[in-house]
């Protein structure tokens, strides 16, 4: 056992020793993550780890590591039969829905602004008001609201999605950032949901100044969560895999992220010769999440932790998740019939 723990801390350190982690640190977590991985190979499962989770659990546990819905999809490629998604309800939900043949479970029922910020009733109240409108609704929702809306988008996909939408006023929720910058580029009008990212909201254009200021030639990277002012003054807006492909192509040696504490670690362990400057936003949420919650998890689950969704509503919300692929693919052809190509976020990415 020894010779296992003495090599759990080697591979803990070649990871995290990128990110400031000493031996000591790595000795003090490598019984757990031995134990988790060893868990996971006996009961033929795998660990999701969203970006914003701790480096400990991206890099000790984790056998995918990225957004939401990209590591939803991932799992259905995989044969593991067991999925333990380290993230917040709703993307374990998400999971679920995509994979609803594979046991999933969350090591917390940890909440979000967003998610929390609408229901299915408010939803169908909004439908009743608004009978001429299409509702879409971002990935980061339950699965009741899911099932309620048209159609739901990611970060990547909400302009083609929303341009293919067959009526003239959308309703978008529940971030109201996220619909304004829409409303910026979009050709639809677009009625939005008053939700906000606690983290994304958190943020101020003038910090994107500062850095411009302390660090010429920075290029600086955001998420269409934040306000439009913010937006329009950063070098790129997208999402994760959008951003994971900026840095990767960028000439640019110094970058900033406007996003949460754990996608930075992601990108300083990622991109090691690059410089990552700036600030961040802890997420309150998804920092719930501890070593000991995922080991938990796998030995004796309790009913919170594992995913179940009615079927009435899991087949509602697989609908607006497969509407989503539908419009996103007829609105990248209309905005190419238009001329327009991929409608940026910003005018510079």
């Amino acid at each position: 056992m020894a010779g296992a723990i003495d090599r759990e801390i080697e591979r803990l350190f070649g990871k995290l020793g990128k990110l400031g982690w000493s031996r000591d640190d790595c000795e003090l977590i490598a019984p757990v993550t031995l134990e988790i991985n060893e868990l996971k190979r006996e009961q033929n499962a795998i660990v999701l780890a969203h970006s914003y989770q701790t480096p400990d659990i991206m890099y000790g546990v984790g056998d995918f590591v990225g957004d939401s819905y990209g590591l939803s999809v991932k799992a259905t490629e995989h044969p593991a039969r067991k999925i333990v998604f380290c993230s917040v309800y709703f993307m374990g939900e998400t999971a679920k829905l995509l994979n609803p043949e594979k046991q999933v479970l969350v090591p917390r029922r940890a909440g979000c602004s967003l998610a929390d910020a609408v229901n299915a009733e408010q939803v169908r109240t909004l439908r009743g008001e608004n009978p001429d409108a299409g509702i879409v609704c971002y990935v980061n929702t339950y699965a009741e609201v899911k099932a309620e809306c048209d159609a739901c988008c990611t970060s990547s996909n909400a302009v083609e999605v929303v341009e293919a939408m067959p009526q003239d006023e959308i309703i978008f929720l529940p971030d109201r950032l996220m619909g304004e910058n829409l409303a910026r580029i979009s050709s639809r009008k677009i009625t939005v949901w008053d939700g906000t990212c606690v983290v994304h909201e958190g943020f101020d254009v003038n910090s994107v100044r500062d850095i411009r200021e302390r660090f010429p030639g920075v290029k600086i990277l955001a998420h269409p969560e934040c306000a439009p002012g913010l937006i329009a003054a950063v070098d790129f807006a997208g999402g994760t895999e959008g951003m994971l492909r900026y840095v990767a192509e960028s000439p640019a040696q110094t970058f900033m992220l406007v996003t949460e504490c754990g996608l930075t670690d992601r990108f300083k362990a990622e991109f090691r010769d690059k410089e990552i400057v700036g600030t961040c936003i802890l997420c309150p949420y998804m920092k719930e999440i501890q070593l000991d919650d995922v080991l938990q998890a796998f030995k004796d689950p309790v009913p919170e932790q594992i995913i179940e969704i009615p079927p009435d509503i899991a087949a509602r919300a697989r609908r607006s998740l497969d509407k989503m692929f539908e419009l996103e693919k007829a609105g990248r052809k209309l905005l190419q019939e238009r001329g327009r190509g991929k409608l940026p976020w910003t005018a510079a990415s």
